[in-house]
């Protein structure tokens, strides 16, 4: 049979219960794992084996799901239908209100009704959808414990962690680098906090891209000889309230935001 040309084909052979024996939080965070060739279609122990044999060696080599984000974007909607939105809002960290759930994303209202429709007081980019939606259905609730870890050092997060030096360090650094004043106010301008002082570098903040998933950067400026550094940090239980994918897209999706308010001010080479 031919590869599937996107994740969703999966998702379809799939019995979506979200069981979750085969170690993914949901079906649908199965499905992209098979078609990005991260896991096996035989390892969701609820297909048959004429249901594998569709699908065996046939996942990798395509698009990823960002490619697919619509088809992705609309399935999780649909789970979104599936809901009690009133129970969801304390987990979350949210508030139902007018029939609405409501969160904060980065200082911002962020809402969603029971048929997966979004507001929002800033425009909805798709990096801030898909983990809105994941965090939505699939995050445990954990609080913050204030232990702070690299990307890298969550589940999954290893193999993506060069890709999430590329587009998400690296391109904040090189806002900072361009515009070091502009980049001090654009992380202060979404509701950002001092960090303990044991984190504290040139520019230390702490940002809230979702309310129970934290996310510290700090920036050191060049100095005598040493190249200027950005790291960024989120809190230990961020993969237990969003899966590795999501948690990328928050990485990247701020990277991103910083550089179009970046180019808005004239400072072309951020781009």
């Amino acid at each position: 049979m031919p590869a599937p040309k996107n994740a969703m084909e999966i998702f379809r052979l799939l019995d979506k219960s979200n069981c979750r024996d085969c170690g993914e939080k949901t079906c649908l965070a199965f499905a992209g794992a098979v078609f990005q060739g991260h896991r096996k279609i035989e390892e969701c122990p609820k297909l048959k084996p004429s249901e594998i044999e569709q699908f065996a060696g046939s996942s990798a080599g395509g698009p990823s799901i960002e490619d697919n984000r619509e088809a992705h974007l609309e399935a999780m909607k649909q789970e979104i239908r599936k809901i009690d939105l009133v129970a969801v809002a304390e987990r979350t960290g949210g508030r139902f209100e007018n029939g609405r759930l409501i969160l904060k994303i980065l200082g911002k209202d962020f809402s969603v009704d029971a048929r997966g429709n979004i507001m929002s007081d800033i425009h909805v980019n798709p990096w801030v959808a898909a983990p809105f939606f994941d965090y939505v259905l699939n995050g445990e609730g954990v609080a913050p414990t204030g232990q702070w870890v690299s990307f890298r050092e969550l589940k999954d997060g290893k193999d993506r962690y060069p890709l999430f030096q590329k587009r998400c360090e690296e391109a904040m650094k090189r806002v900072a680098d361009i515009y070091t004043d502009l980049f001090d106010d654009i992380v202060h301008l979404f509701s950002g906090r001092q960090v303990e002082r044991q984190f504290q570098s040139d520019i230390s903040v702490v940002l809230h891209p979702l309310p129970k998933v934290p996310v510290m950067i700090c920036y050191w400026r060049p100095d005598e000889g040493i190249g200027s550094s950005l790291n960024v940090f989120f809190d230990q239980t961020a993969d237990r309230n969003l899966d590795i994918g999501s948690v990328f897209s928050l990485g990247a999706g701020m990277a991103l935001m910083f550089q179009k308010l970046a180019l808005r001010h004239g400072f072309v080479e951020a781009g």
